[in-house]
């Protein structure tokens, strides 16, 4: 079913439930991108505002993560409550087969509408009549049904950001360089911006739901690694900008009607050693290069850290060329696990390869310490991870990849501390909180920690 007419049959099967929805509460979810759970039970880190709203709140131990652990298939499944089996989003972006031949394409700004296949959270806001926004959201590009939006790469044009540079906010020339694709600012410098977007747009808006993803986090831990100065330095700064955000809710006079809830994407592990398939496969003469790029390929590995989909590039080779990818496979340096896709990712939440063309024939994921780079140049099969720290992708019921949870403020019980939560029922919860229905959901609305149960 295309994503559109699923979204018109949702709004239908809402009926009276519509009606339901409470204009008069807030939510903000914020997702602070790689946030692993064990570096939030580390006391040493200094985290005031997080620990402050657990304690006032409920906190998880350990919140799983989806299958692939990546930050837009787990981020559509914290607003949609199901899997990318179902969701559909299984890369930073919407992937396509280009043909024999030829490596896969990723295009990270399609519309919302094409990449997610499933209502959204923000979706059934929308059709009750609530007020939205996103600030750096993922997989949300035009979905008509945001309120208001400042997005990863903002346009000049669009109205919040404008709005921003009226009420002296944002510099005109802030935005301009915001809005740049490439030779912007550091992540560090986008994240004071978005920052600033957030606290605009509760001050000025209020909006019933507000989503909100800073990126620091997770960019530290990629480069330096978990548990490094520098993703200590970045969790401290995270911290900091929530803080902030709490302010401003707190200045509006509306603390007492607005739940916080904090979550992430993943976890992480360390790095050491890059494993390089497209290397291993060029070896195989199953892909060949010219100069740093791709001429062919009969077979294309997809990397997403500890993950890698294995693309047999013409379906008519996929019954001779599987069996033989999977015994090259389980002999290549730093593979851990080597998955066919068709009798394995349902067990894992994903899509089989007739389901979703975005999955590859097999599923690859590194052993510890190992990473999968894409690159097909050079000779070797694996090699040192040189300015790279830590990575993600690999299986969810690896405790590193573990995120956290926590929820403090209006329809929240205090004292709340559960072993593990799931991000799948975040989004039932979220519905929950706001009025809503969510029929579409997998995931169960957490009683646990709510004042007032389904």
């Amino acid at each position: 079913m295309r994503p559109f007419v699923a979204f018109v049959l949702f709004v239908l099967s809402l009926g009276p439930s519509l009606r339901a929805a409470t204009t008069e509460r807030h939510v903000v979810l914020i997702s602070l991108d790689g946030f692993p759970a064990y570096l939030f039970r580390d006391e040493s880190i200094p985290l005031p505002n997080l620990r402050r709203l657990a304690a006032e709140g409920a906190v998880a131990d350990a919140m799983t993560v989806s299958n692939p652990s990546i930050t837009w298939p787990t981020h559509t499944t914290l607003v949609t409550g199901v899997t990318p089996r179902k969701h559909g989003v299984l890369y930073n972006g919407y992937v396509t087969r280009q043909g024999p031949g030829k490596p896969t394409k990723i295009e990270p700004w399609t519309d919302k509408a094409v990449l997610v296949r499933v209502p959204t959270v923000y979706d059934a806001a929308h059709a009750a009549g609530l007020t939205t926004a996103e600030v750096d959201w993922v997989a949300i590009t035009r979905p008509g049904t945001i309120t208001w939006s400042f997005a990863e790469l903002p346009a000049t044009t669009d109205p919040l950001p404008r709005e921003m540079v009226a009420a002296g906010v944002l510099t005109a020339d802030e935005l301009e360089i915001a809005a740049k694709r490439t030779g912007g600012r550091n992540i560090v410098w986008r994240d004071e911006i978005w920052s600033r977007a957030a606290s605009f747009i509760f001050e000025r808006h209020r909006p019933n739901l507000l989503l909100y993803h800073p990126l620091t986090t997770d960019s530290m831990h990629h480069r330096f690694g978990p548990g490094s100065l520098a993703g200590i330095a970045a969790l401290t700064l995270a911290d900091r900008r929530v803080g902030d955000l709490l302010r401003t809710i707190d200045a509006t006079g509306r603390r007492a009607q607005t739940t916080i809830l904090v979550a992430t994407d993943h976890g992480f592990k360390k790095v050491e050693i890059y494993s390089f398939p497209n290397v291993v496969l060029k070896q195989a003469g199953l892909l060949h290069t010219a100069g740093p790029g791709i001429a062919h390929c009969d077979v294309y590995a997809g990397v997403q850290g500890g993950l890698a989909f294995i693309y047999v590039t013409d379906p008519a080779r996929r019954a001779e060329l599987v069996p033989k990818l999977k015994e090259l496979f389980s002999r290549a340096e730093g593979v851990g696990q080597v998955l066919d896709a068709e009798t394995a990712a349902h067990d894992l939440g994903m899509p089989t390869p007739a389901e979703n063309e975005a999955m590859g024939e097999l599923i690859l994921y590194a052993r510890d310490r190992y990473a999968f780079s894409g690159t097909a140049t050079g000779e070797l099969a694996a090699g040192p991870a040189e300015n790279y720290g830590g990575t993600h992708g690999y299986l969810n019921g690896d405790p590193q990849l573990d995120g956290i949870f926590l929820a403090s403020g209006a329809g929240i019980k205090k004292g709340v501390k559960l072993d593990r939560v799931r991000n799948l029922d975040v989004a039932p919860t979220i519905a929950h909180l706001l009025g809503l229905a969510l029929p579409t959901a997998d995931g169960k609305v957490m009683n646990a920690i709510l004042t007032e149960t389904k």
